[in-house]
């Protein structure tokens, strides 16, 4: 589905009030008191390097907010105005294209609103759906910390992943590398994930270090394999495999660092629990 002329198109929130709260001075708060509770631990050093993107959980506010602040935190440092996001996600329902984009031509949270890159879009060129978007939560969630930590304009564009394989995540990669040598947008991109689902921490915490080896040595087509044979429920790979394969093209040597690992049991006690990684790509300032 191509992009409609209604340049009012909006998409409008379908977990506010759900996942993070329904007005603007709630949100505000939450984010700020999640922020100011994590601010003593989070890694500011890393704000002087030049950032690619990072891996952020997708969950309700108060289970991982707590590790989505650190990366947001850390590019609200950097000094950098940042043209376009990219935002990556899972495609919960499945329903839509394979990989697809938008066809709205802004989003809305409680915070206000945001316009897509309608520019950035059409040279990626992969297909348009309007219900791959309407109704998944794990692109919208990382808009209300965008906006609550970028104190400037920006653009965004989210793409919905329903078939999460390396052909496809590297695909997606090769799409934005080639569209932003013709744009020179200073852009990141964020791939939007949670880890094991619905598991006992200590397990948990086994095979999400199964997959966190495969992230930190870039073995893109590995974190597949090792999701498969070990039956890791995590659930956005398909991002990951995509910022993996985009770092090691805009950079020589990315870097990668775990900003914050956490489950909701830390909020909720639970026997079975959903783990949550933040991670961060970057280079040194200067390099490639």
């Amino acid at each position: 589905m191509k992009y409609s002329s209604d340049h009012t198109r909006i998409r409008k929130p379908a977990v506010a009030g759900k996942f993070y709260p329904g007005s603007g001075d709630a949100l505000n708060g939450q984010i700020k008191n999640i922020h100011d509770e994590e601010m003593e631990g989070i890694d500011s050093n890393l704000a002087i390097q030049k950032v690619i993107g990072g891996i952020v959980p997708h969950a309700g506010y108060m289970y991982s907010g707590y590790e989505a602040v650190h990366f947001f935190d850390i590019i609200s440092r950097t000094g950098e105005t940042y043209d376009t996001i990219i935002i990556l996600n899972p495609n919960h329902s499945g329903m839509g294209e394979p990989i697809a984009l938008d066809i709205n031509n802004s989003w809305e949270s409680p915070l206000g609103i945001v316009d897509l890159d309608r520019d950035f879009m059409d040279e990626v060129a992969f297909p348009e759906s309007a219900i791959a978007h309407q109704y998944e939560h794990s692109a919208e969630v990382m808009l209300p910390f965008l906006q609550y930590f970028l104190k400037y304009p920006f653009k965004i564009v989210p793409v919905s992943i329903a078939i999460q394989s390396f052909t496809n995540s590297r695909s997606i990669a090769e799409a934005i590398f080639h569209a932003n040598s013709k744009l020179k947008r200073n852009l990141i991109v964020i791939a939007s994930s949670d880890f094991s689902h619905y598991v006992r921490p200590e397990v948990g915490e086994k095979k999400d270090n199964l997959v966190l080896k495969e992230i930190l040595d870039l073995n893109s087509e590995q974190v597949l394999q090792t999701v498969k044979e070990h039956n890791i429920s995590v659930c956005g790979y398909g991002p990951i495999m995509a910022l993996m394969e985009y770092a090691r093209l805009v950079a020589d040597e990315p870097l990668i660092k775990v900003l914050r690992r956490g489950h909701s049991g830390e909020i909720i006690p639970s026997a079975e629990v959903v783990d949550y990684v933040t991670i961060l790509f970057y280079t040194q300032n200067g390099s490639k």
